[in-house]
Formats: structure tokens, sequence, C-alpha cells
């Protein structure tokens, strides 16, 4: 376990990685690309978190050391972004025209990077629990998210997905924004609470063995 996890999860995150970059110059093939819209998408950006998350966590794992509270806080931040990318990419926007054009790209950064952000968060223990003070921390960057969205859909009339058009009509954008944050709810309530559970032990530092054999 002490190489295999830090294995997944780099390998996971320069899979990420590659969808990225390759959408990015794919889409520079076919037109001008403005970097404030191809990068404000959300799945841009949650894949983005979770890549550079994953990495951290990586390296923190090969180092020996153990997962500090920032970590932690930041993997259950990135888990919840992603999964929110997941489900509402096979609810709202799978089949639909637009969006990440290469197939393989599009798979991976909307079911293969959210799957394994919720498998690695569920079965891997090499976290300590979220304290639930501290949920309020995941709830910043998509309430930004979505307050810049409509702040740009009312003024350069870009938005990122159809159903935040305003075309739509401000009263149909309004509950979906209000899903949005609900679901970011939702889904950070329950990333917390999984970080309850401990299934599949990870090597643990020797500070961390030290502590648990004096117990």
């Amino acid at each position: 376990m002490k190489y295999l996890v830090p294995a997944l999860r780099s390998s996971v995150a320069l899979l990420g990685l590659a969808a990225i970059v390759s959408t990015f110059f794919d889409t520079a093939t076919r037109a001008t690309i403005n970097p404030f819209n191809f990068f404000g998408f959300f799945t841009m950006q949650s894949n983005i978190i979770l890549v550079v998350v994953l990495l951290i966590a990586a390296a923190v794992s090969l180092s020996g050391k153990s997962q500090s509270e920032g970590v932690i806080l930041a993997r259950g931040c990135a888990t919840t972004y992603i999964a929110i990318t997941g489900v509402v990419y096979s609810i709202l926007l799978a089949g639909q025209e637009g969006g990440v054009t290469l197939a393989w790209a599009n798979t991976a950064l909307h079911v293969i990077l959210p799957l394994y952000a919720a498998l690695d968060w569920v079965i891997f223990s090499d976290r300590s629990p979220l304290p639930w003070n501290k949920l309020w921390v995941a709830l910043i960057y998509p309430v930004v998210w979505i307050i810049v969205v409509l702040i740009r859909g009312a003024t350069d009339g870009w938005v990122p997905y159809p159903f935040l058009n305003p075309a739509q009509g401000y009263g149909v954008v309004a509950l979906f924004a209000l899903a949005i944050a609900v679901a970011a709810v939702v889904f950070a309530v329950v990333i917390w609470a999984v970080s309850r559970i401990q299934l599949l032990q990870v090597s643990r530092s020797a500070e961390e063995s030290a502590s648990l054999n004096a117990r």
C-alpha cells in the first residue's frame, strides 16, 4: 500500500492533466481560445483542483509523512467538487452537443476522475475525520463560481452550461443555481461523514505508528 496508493493517485492525476491539456489544444485547432471561457467551466476547474490535490497527496505519502489537516481538508473539498461534476454531467449534460469533444478526455474528466476520487476517499484510510465546523470551507468555491457565472451571463453573455443561460429566464437560472448550491452542501456533508469510515488501511508514517502503539 505504501507505493500502490501514491502510484494510483499520480496515474489518475496525470490522466486528468493529459485530458485537460489535450482538450485545450484540440479546442485551439478549431477556434481562438478565450482562457477565461475555457477555464471557466466547473468541469475544468474541479478537475484541475483534483489533479493538484492528488499529486500533493501522493507526494506526502511517498515522503513517509502523515497527511496534514490542510491536505485532508483539500482532499475532502476536491472530492466534493469532482463529485458534483460527475453527477451533474450524468444527469444534465451527457449526450448533449458541445463541451469536451475528445471522447477519451470527456470520459476521463466526467467519469473516470470523479469515480476514482469517490473510491479513493471511501476506501483509503490515510485521513482523519474532517471536523464539521470546517464544512463551510468546501462551500466557498462553488458559491463564488455560481456568482461569477451569473455576473458574466448578465454582462458579457457567456455561460458555461445551457441550464445557466439567462435566455431561459432568470427564474429558471436561479432555480438551477440554487440546486447546484444545495448539491454542494449535500455532497460536502456526505464527504465529511465518509471521512469517519476506515475501510482499507494505508501505510502510516513512523510518527503515526508510534502514536498508535503507545495507546
